[in-house]
């Protein structure tokens, strides 16, 4: 179904990554890998890595602070938190519900997302039918991952992720500014191609599910490339069929950050110039619900968004979940 969203802007953007950091070099010592394989298959260098004591909703709390500050709001004006996270801190309760006691917001409603590397992406959907129907004013998404705590460190995939946050406060706009469109799909036929078979009511944790290290993900690569470069395009190409532009009009490309391969494939097939392509894989690895926000703050302070700007959102994450916005910045 078409969703054409109007009236909904992004007003602040913050992020956060632990201390922390494991080098490809590092992850030498103890897995059969190497950086030259890493870098150019991945396009990753380094990535940071949550603490002992350090929870996702440790990395979710100082991001969401750092939106609401370069929002120029208080805690006070949030009506509604939503935190996208594979990794919440616990079952119950809610990862969001956690953020909101730690920041104080108590005047926010609050709630996870669970689509893992689609969440920010499916957030911010949300948020905007919140604010475009007139329910709530200003809108804290989060999107936040330890996938470090979930992470075979014996496995040679144990390079693919990394630790980090980033949030963004959404809030009305005028009706030549922000959210254009959104497509968001899911295929659940791949849903095994990337998962953690236990700790949830499929499979409880036991002893024998420790023991074969069953909380850990596991990840079909070749299943994620030839998904990621399949169905990227299709929905980067129907955001812009239902808003009218072409790929020219897009300033920037703000995706996921799966592999730089990926990333290379999907911006040959719809023809985007790859320096309108924006990455920070390098730094910080796959930080799944973290990805697009995280990336999104660090191109909002570095400058390079102007009012007016046309960026494109993509991703693509288990379930299959996948889709795209385009938005014009305020």
């Amino acid at each position: 179904m078409k969703q054409l969203v109007r009236n909904v802007k992004i007003i602040g953007t913050g992020s956060y990554v632990p201390e922390k950091i494991y080098t490809n070099k590092d992850i030498e010592a103890f897995v059969e890998t190497n950086d030259a394989w890493i870098q150019n298959n991945l396009g990753i260098k380094e990535r940071h890595i949550a603490s002992d004591i350090e929870a996702t909703s440790d990395l979710a709390s100082q991001a969401g602070l750092k939106a609401i500050e370069d929002a120029g709001l208080r805690v006070e004006d949030i009506d509604l938190i939503i935190v996208a996270t594979s990794t919440p801190d616990r079952l119950a309760p809610s990862t969001a519900a956690i953020v909101q006691d730690k920041i104080e917001a108590y005047n926010a409603v609050a709630f996870d997302i669970s689509a893992v590397c689609s969440g920010f992406l499916y957030g911010m959907s949300v948020a905007t039918q919140f604010i475009a129907s007139g329910v709530y004013d200003n809108v804290l998404v989060i999107g936040a991952d330890t996938f470090s705590k979930i992470t075979d460190w014996t496995r040679r995939d144990c390079v693919f992720f990394g630790d980090g946050a980033g949030a963004a406060v959404f809030s009305n706009g005028n009706i030549n500014e922000g959210f254009q469109a959104f497509r968001l799909y899911t295929d659940g036929r791949g849903k095994m191609n990337f998962t953690i078979p236990a700790g949830g009511s499929e499979m409880p944790a036991n002893s024998d599910t420790i023991a074969k290290r069953l909380h850990y993900f596991q990840m079909n690569g070749n299943a994620v490339y030839e998904t990621g470069t399949k169905v990227l395009p299709i929905a980067i190409n129907q955001v812009l069929e239902d808003t009218g532009l072409s790929i020219s009009d897009i300033d920037y490309m703000i995706p996921h950050q799966p592999s730089i391969k990926i990333l290379q494939k999907t911006a040959e097939i719809i023809g985007l110039p790859w320096e309108k392509v924006m990455t920070n894989m390098d730094k910080y690895a796959n930080t799944s619900g973290g990805t697009i926000p995280i990336l999104l703050d660090e191109v909002n302070k570095s400058g390079k968004l102007k009012k007016g700007d046309v960026v494109l959102f993509a991703a693509v994450g288990s379930g299959w979940t996948y889709g795209a916005s385009i938005l014009k910045w305020a």
